[in-house]
């Protein structure tokens, strides 16, 4: 009866770790299939990804085509630019969270070998504490994204009445994307209403995008975090030891060590899965932030004001994005601090001869353990959120003084 209730509370901790991304990432084709999984479901998971990089070029081909051609107004071909920029931004985390497959599942595979081998009930305790925290991030960050969508996609093509079209008695739905004219006219029935609900499950699946990468980041990111918390408390009872702990000093020492290094492997393994993404994601959303605010400016001096909000809103959805980017590698990063902060307060002077090295070793490694950073360029901390919405501010200005 005990190993079964063991086996429950192990699959409900992995699930309440992994469960939001896990349902975000199978929905957009990324979720890695399992070690042994069939030929049909490769086949089937390559076809799904095929389809999905054919949606987003449907939105970013016919657009680029479109304003490359046929705009000629300046503030209309910005104003172009920044959802065509949201569309590389969406082909590029895609392709790299395809590419990162193996990296993502090993991610997966040490969170369960995490959650089957922790025993103690007040260290589980601790990393529920830290899965829920980890499940109301991708909670916030998928209502954020999708906030934006739900303004962009439903909201400002509600409010735009049918446009009439020259000549005939006829009218179309006006396109949430640019679509060219020497590609197809869209504006007669059924294309019109055929393009108009591909751009909208294309934009779905981009939102859903940067809602997966954002997720996965932050369940990673937190379980370390969490990881860390529970080899610290090992740490306060080195010296004394715990109930579940070895009577030995030097198996303790060995197990906390032991469990050190593991931590350090999964933030490396985080670092190599998620730092090209993160790139993306710094650059996109830098660039980003700036054109929003210049449309919002914009709209608002011309009484636009459902593009106002809907502007508004999108500029607080990637705003949010970058932010939870930078927070978790701000959380990762302090945590690490903190163990060796811990280790120090401990009582190892008690410790006998050169067993104290062992704490020198993980001050050592605690200072100088790698941090989650983008493009292993930037450090994702919170002054790295403050530069980007300074420089953000910084390119608006330009853009205004231009323009």
């Amino acid at each position: 009866m005990s190993s079964i209730k063991v086996d429950q509370d192990y699959k409900k901790g992995v699930n309440l770790s992994i469960r939001s991304s896990r349902w975000i990432l199978k929905l957009i084709g990324v979720w890695p299939n399992s070690r042994d999984a069939s030929a049909v479901k490769k086949y089937f998971r390559v076809l799904l990804n095929a389809i999905y990089y054919a949606l987003i070029m449907f939105l970013l081909l016919p657009g680029s085509l479109y304003v490359i051609l046929e705009v000629e107004d300046v503030y209309n071909r910005i104003k172009l630019f920044g959802p065509l920029s949201f569309c590389v931004m969406a082909l590029l985390k895609y392709y790299l969270l395809i590419l990162h497959e193996e990296d993502i599942r090993e991610c997966v595979e040490r969170i369960e070998w995490d959650w089957k081998n922790i025993t103690y009930p007040k260290d589980r305790e601790l990393m529920m504490t830290n899965a829920n925290f980890g499940r109301k991030l991708v909670i916030a960050c998928t209502f954020f994204m999708y906030s934006g969508f739900i303004f962009f996609y439903i909201a400002v093509p509600m409010s735009v009445e049918r446009i009439p079209i020259e000549g005939t008695n006829a009218t179309f739905i006006p396109m949430v994307f640019p679509f060219s004219r020497f590609i197809i006219d869209t504006r007669y029935s059924p294309t019109n209403e055929i393009v108009f609900s591909i751009q909208f499950l294309a934009g779905a699946l981009m939102h859903g995008i940067t809602s997966a990468a954002c997720s996965l980041a932050a369940v990673f990111a937190v379980h370390a975090c969490g990881q860390m918390q529970v080899l610290m408390t090992w740490l306060n009872h080195l010296i004394d030891g715990r109930l579940d702990m070895h009577d030995c000093v030097d198996q303790r020492i060995a197990k906390i060590v032991s469990q050190h290094v593991r931590i350090l492997k999964f933030l490396s393994l985080i670092e190599r899965a998620l730092q090209q993404v993160s790139y993306v994601e710094f650059l996109g959303c830098t660039l980003d932030i700036c054109l929003l605010g210049y449309y919002i400016i914009m709209e608002w001096n011309s009484n636009h004001l459902t593009d106002v909000m809907t502007y508004s809103v999108l500029l607080v959805s990637l705003t949010f994005n970058i932010f939870i980017f930078c927070y978790i590698g701000e959380l990762v990063a302090d945590k690490s601090r903190k163990v060796g902060e811990m280790t120090y307060m401990i009582e190892w002077y008690r410790l006998y001869g050169k067993k104290k090295l062992c704490c020198v070793l993980i001050i050592a490694m605690s200072d100088s353990s790698r941090k989650l950073t983008a493009g292993n360029m930037v450090e994702l901390s919170m002054s790295t959120f403050s530069d980007v919405v300074k420089t953000s501010v910084a390119f608006l200005n330009v853009l205004r003084t231009l323009t």
